[in-house]
C-alpha cells in the first residue's frame, strides 16, 4: 500500500490537541491497529512542532499549508476543467449543531457539485 493511497482526512484547529485526524474514514488507514491510533494521532497533532524543531527554530511549518492550499486549489481546477474532484473544505454544513464543519466536497464544471 503506497502512502499516495491514503488520504485521511483532518479536522479541527490550527495546532495540538485541537488537530483530529479521521483515520477511520480512510479505507486502508481504517485497517490500522486500534492501539497504534494514539501514538498517529500525536504524531499528526504534533507535526508543525516537528518541522519547527528539525529547522532548528529557523523556520515555521508552512509548508503543510502551502501543501494544503496548493491540493484544495488544484481540485478546484480540475473540477472546472471537468474532471470531478474530492478535497475536504469547511463548509456551511447540517452534520452538527455548528453552522460550519469541515466536509468532503466535490468540485465539477459549476464548482461545488455535492457536499
Amino acid at each position: 500500500k503506497s502512502p499516495r493511497d491514503i488520504a485521511v482526512p483532518v479536522i479541527g484547529g490550527h495546532a495540538g490537541t485541537t488537530i483530529l485526524p479521521l483515520f477511520s474514514q480512510d479505507p486502508i488507514a481504517a485497517t490500522i491497529a486500534a492501539d497504534k491510533i494514539p501514538a498517529l494521532d500525536v504524531r499528526t497533532q504534533d507535526g508543525g512542532t516537528e518541522v519547527v524543531e528539525a529547522k532548528a527554530g529557523k523556520g515555521s511549518a508552512t509548508l503543510s499549508m502551502a501543501y494544503s492550499g496548493a491540493r484544495f486549489g488544484s481540485a478546484v481546477l480540475s473540477g472546472l476543467a471537468g474532471v470531478p474532484t474530492t478535497e475536504c473544505a469547511y463548509v456551511a454544513s447540517t452534520v452538527t449543531d455548528l453552522p460550519y464543519f469541515s466536509s468532503k466536497v466535490t468540485f465539477g464544471t459549476k464548482g461545488v457539485e455535492t457536499i
